[in-house]
C-alpha cells in the first residue's frame, strides 16, 4: 500500500531540513547567482548533516534510504527559497544508477564522494536534435581494443563546470541484432576530446548550463556503467528519480512563492481590511495550496513505488507527478506574484525571477507534452501518431 501520511522518521526529516534552509533562505540564493558563484556553504553543511547522500547505500557512507526522503530535503529547500538544482543530478540521477548498476569499484569510487558532497557528477543525455529521446540520440559509442570511443554533442546539461564526471548517455551497437541501444558511461571532467562551452541563458540559476562535445573521447572498459545489454532498463533507473525530484523541486519553489503570497496578504490593507479577507485573492491562493497537495501526494506514490522496486508503475507515476508539479509550480508563482501586485515585480519580494524559473519545470527534463504522450501511449493504450 502506498502511504499517504508521512512516517514519524519522515517528518523530523522535514522539520530538520527545514530548519536548515530557513538559515539561507531566498536572499543568500540571490546573493550566490548575483556573484557567479555557486552554493557552496549550503551545499556543503547539507552534506555534512547527511542530506545529500540519504539516498545512498550506507556501506557507502549514505543514508540509506530512497528518492522518498531525497525529495524531502530538495522540497524543503526549495520551500526555503534556495533549492539545491544538483541534488537532482548528482545524488538522485548518477549516484542511484551507480548504486544499482555500478561495478565494485565504481561504486568505492563514487558513491561515499557523491554521499558527503566532496564530489558532484553531472547528467547528459539531451542532444539539439533528440532532445531527451533516447531512441534518437545520436552520441554513439564504439569498441577499439579494450577501450570505448565516443563521439557526440549534448546541450543544456547542468553543473559540468564543478562536477568532475559526467555520466553520458551515448549508443552502442547490439553485435545480435546491429541495432542501438543505450548505455551509460563516466566521463572525467578533463578527459581528452571533451569539450564544454557555457551557454547564455536568460534564465538566472546558480547552477550553470551547457553544450557539450565528445571528439573521439576514448575511455577504458571500466567506463562503462552496467551491463552493456541492458539498455533502457539502466537508463530509466536514472530517470524515474529526475522526474520525481523534479516535481520535488517545482513543489518547493511553488509553496515558497504561495508563502510570500500568503504572508503578504495577511499583512497589505485596502479599505480598512486585509486583501486576504477578500475571495479574489484567499480562492485562488486555496486553489493553488491545493494543486500543490495534490501533486505532493502523487509525487510520494511515485518515489514509493521507486523505491519499493516497481520500475514500471514507478515510470507512470514519476511522469505524472511531474507533470503535475509543473503545472502547480506555474499557476501558483503566478497567483503569488498577482497578489502582490507591482510589489510581486519588484527585488525586495523576489518572485519575479520566478516567473521564468517556475517554466522549466513543465519543459524539463521532459516537455509536458511528451509526458502527455506517454500517458496516453502506455497508460491509456492509444495510437501514436508518430
Amino acid at each position: 500500500m502506498t502511504p499517504v501520511t508521512e512516517s514519524d522518521e519522515h517528518k523530523a526529516l522535514r522539520a530538520a531540513v527545514a530548519a536548515l534552509g530557513k538559515r539561507y533562505g531566498r536572499g543568500y540564493l540571490d546573493k550566490v547567482i548575483a556573484d557567479g558563484a555557486h552554493p557552496d556553504e549550503l551545499w556543503s553543511e547539507a552534506a555534512k548533516l547527511g542530506y545529500l547522500g540519504v539516498n545512498l547505500p550506507e556501506e557507502y557512507g549514505g543514508g540509506g534510504g530512497g528518492i522518498a526522503e531525497l525529495s524531502i530535503v530538495l522540497e524543503e529547500l526549495g520551500a526555503a527559497g534556495c533549492p539545491l538544482l544538483m541534488m537532482v543530478v548528482s545524488p538522485a540521477i548518477c549516484g542511484t544508477v551507480i548504486a544499482r548498476f555500478g561495478t565494485d569499484a565504481q561504486k568505492q569510487e563514487w558513491l561515499p564522494a557523491l554521499a558527503d558532497g566532496t564530489r558532484t557528477m553531472a547528467f547528459g543525455i539531451t542532444e539539439p536534435d533528440a532532445g531527451s529521446n533516447s531512441h534518437r540520440i545520436t552520441t554513439t559509442a564504439r569498441r577499439n581494443g579494450d577501450n570505448w570511443v565516443i563521439n557526440g554533442r549534448k546541450v543544456f546539461i547542468s553543473g559540468v563546470d564543478t562536477a568532475e564526471a559526467t555520466l553520458i548517455v551515448g549508443r552502442t551497437e547490439d553485435a545480435r541484432t546491429g541495432r542501438l541501444k543505450p548505455c551509460l558511461f563516466i566521463v572525467p571532467r578533463d578527459t581528452e576530446g571533451f569539450g564544454r562551452r557555457p551557454i547564455d541563458m536568460e534564465l538566472q540559476s546558480a547552477e550553470k548550463q551547457f553544450e557539450l562535445t565528445l571528439d573521439d573521447v576514448t575511455l577504458p572498459a571500466d567506463s562503462l556503467v552496467g551491463d552493456e545489454d541492458a539498455g533502457l532498463l539502466q537508463l530509466f533507473a536514472g530517470l524515474n528519480p529526475e522526474r520525481v525530484m523534479t516535481a520535488a523541486f517545482a513543489i518547493g519553489m511553488g509553496r515558497h512563492a504561495l508563502s510570500v503570497a500568503i504572508g503578504y496578504a495577511k499583512e497589505r490593507t485596502v479599505w480598512k481590511a486585509p486583501i486576504g479577507a477578500h475571495q479574489a485573492i484567499a480562492h485562488p491562493l486555496a486553489q493553488a495550496h491545493i494543486e500543490l497537495e495534490l501533486a505532493r501526494l502523487m509525487m510520494q506514490k511515485a518515489a514509493h513505488l521507486y523505491d519499493a522496486g516497481d520500475d514500471v508503475g514507478a515510470g507512470e507515476a514519476a511522469n505524472m507527478a511531474k507533470y503535475a508539479a509543473g503545472e502547480a509550480c506555474v499557476k501558483a508563482v503566478d497567483q503569488a506574484v498577482h497578489t502582490l501586485g507591482g510589489n510581486g515585480l519588484t527585488r525586495e519580494f523576489g518572485l519575479a525571477s520566478m516567473i521564468t524559473a517556475a517554466r522549466v519545470s513543465r519543459i524539463a527534463p521532459v516537455s509536458r507534452e511528451m509526458i502527455l504522450n506517454y500517458i496516453s501511449h502506455q497508460t491509456l493504450g492509444l495510437p501514436k501518431s508518430y
